[in-house]
């Protein structure tokens, strides 16, 4: 595997900042890549008393953002948007230098803050409440949305930019001020899209303090978590986080969107057009090393066309070409970290435990970075393993025979983010969707689990936590709603009849 140098690596690094207009002290956090698994550079990172002065600076922003209208905050998120353009390039390699995708999905990611931008424009002029028939005589009932306040966004390295992006567009055309924790793992992104933001605003007018970046820890995150200034705490990452997240959010009646495990399943059923099928499974379960919260994990296949399947899909990924990131051909990158491999290595241990077969996959390749050829494993039955989501990419299939059992299993775990089933029956198309289909918040026809719109509300059921982001109305988790009684009569009609006096 041909992998580059590390010092040219850093030097790529250090060019897509600059040309962002980025600059960061340095300090002791070190920024790495998965590529070659070596240091691109240090930065400064942030401590709990930093944190708790960079949420005070954007509540008093606050104080002056909400009362900007709606349709002028939106210009400042298409302003970021064109700088987003502008950057384009630069912020995909970051991307691909931090997270190690491909240079199509990082370059993918970039187009997705874009588009949210786009979305989160028209939506400044649409921030629509209702108007309600009143039970009593001149009167008028309604309701009106506000901004909530200090947003507190923790992402994860998966999705360095686009989930910040979702969260931060809505969140500023709604009249929220941000501050942002990503992960540590991947800082210079963050740094970059900071920067372009902060820029947007200056050419705006609009206060800096807007947007805060907070670099660091589990005792940033905590800091954030914590301060009663945070009216939304919008965190993605494991279940575990989130089980520490939601109470301590709930604990001073603030608000928490979580987005957190998927452990996604596909049924396959004996209508299904195999050629599509594979086709949306193998970018499911090997896309960005099976490192998406909607990599595919689960593939519950009719009995009779098991074997089939199974040897299409273990010949589709004997063509996958592993490596870096950044050369043509490539479709995995690397995983994250040693840990994430290590992971990888114990479900497939276990699920060999449990009387599975790995039938391709699973093995290390070359000896620098954390690369791996995706696996595909065969069940006897959906054991242990199968209800635990392992962050890397593993397939495992189990059979069927009745599609009622099909449902059963694909419902049986734990997380419910998203779905998909592939099959020409009309029939089965519409149960899968139904009340009694999949417990999923996104739930496919003929295409895989990971690739969603930002057209459409984003999030999952269950363990992966039930908050929802990007599309549709995932906005109003971002305002406050107030009911209005107006009184244009000369009388005072109590409600429900009620006389007083």
């Amino acid at each position: 595997m041909n992998l580059p140098d590390p010092s040219a690596l850093a030097e790529r690094a250090h060019s897509a900042l600059a040309r962002c207009g980025a600059e960061w002290p340095t300090g002791n956090l070190t920024a790495r890549t998965p590529i070659t698994g070596t240091e691109i550079r240090t930065l400064e990172q942030h401590s709990a008393d930093d944190v708790n002065g960079a949420v005070a600076a954007a509540h008093d922003a606050f104080g002056d953002w909400r009362t900007v209208p709606a349709p002028i905050r939106g210009a400042v998120v298409r302003q970021l948007g064109r700088l987003l353009s502008e950057h384009k390039t630069d912020l995909a390699e970051l991307v691909t230098l931090e997270a190690g995708k491909i240079s199509s999905e990082a370059l993918g990611e970039v187009q997705e803050m874009i588009d949210i931008c786009e979305f989160a424009v028209g939506l400044s002029r649409q921030l629509y409440g209702r108007t309600m028939p009143s039970e009593r005589p001149g009167h008028r009932l309604m309701e009106t949305w506000h901004p909530i306040g200090v947003v507190g966004v923790i992402s994860a390295f998966n999705f360095p930019v686009a989930v910040w992006s979702w969260n931060t567009a809505i969140a500023l055309v709604c009249g929220d001020t941000v501050v942002w924790k990503p992960s540590e793992t991947t800082p210079l992104t963050a740094l970059a899209c900071h920067t372009l933001l902060r820029r947007a605003l200056a050419d705006c007018d609009a206060p800096r303090g807007v947007h805060q970046l907070v670099i660091g820890g589990r005792d940033v995150g905590a800091a954030l978590v914590d301060n009663p200034q945070v009216a939304l705490v919008s965190a993605t990452g494991s279940v575990r986080m989130g089980r520490e997240v939601a109470p301590r959010v709930a604990a001073r009646f603030g608000r928490s969107l979580l987005e957190l495990g998927g452990n996604n399943g596909a049924v396959v059923t004996p209508s299904a057009d195999l050629d599509l099928a594979v086709r949306g499974i193998v970018f499911s379960a090997a896309g960005t090393a099976g490192q998406r919260c909607t990599s595919l994990r689960r593939l519950i296949v009719h009995e009779s066309i098991a074997d089939e399947l199974v040897a299409r899909i273990s010949a589709a990924y004997a063509q996958l070409q592993v490596g870096n990131p950044f050369d043509d051909g490539v479709l995995v990158g690397p995983l994250i970290n040693d840990a994430a491999f290590e992971a990888m290595q114990s479900a497939l241990t276990a699920a060999q435990s449990s009387g599975g077969t790995v039938v391709c996959g699973g093995e290390r390749v070359g000896d620098t970075g954390c690369y791996v050829r995706p696996a595909l494993v065969r069940m006897p039955k959906q054991s242990e393993i199968m209800h635990t989501e392992t962050f890397a990419p593993i397939l495992y299939v189990v059979t069927y025979n009745e599609f009622d059992d099909a449902i059963a299993l694909h419902n049986a775990v734990p997380q419910g983010l998203s779905s998909s089933i592939f099959t020409l029956d009309q029939r089965e198309a519409e149960r899968f969707l139904a009340a009694d289909g999949s417990d999923c918040g996104i739930a496919n026809v003929n295409i895989g689990t990971s690739g969603a719109e930002i057209g459409g509300a984003f999030g999952g059921e269950k363990d992966t936590g039930g908050g929802r982001e990007s599309g549709s109305d995932a906005w109003k988790a971002y305002m406050r709603r107030a009911t209005n009684t107006i009184n244009y009569s000369d009388q005072l009609p109590l409600a429900q009849g009620v006389e007083f006096g």
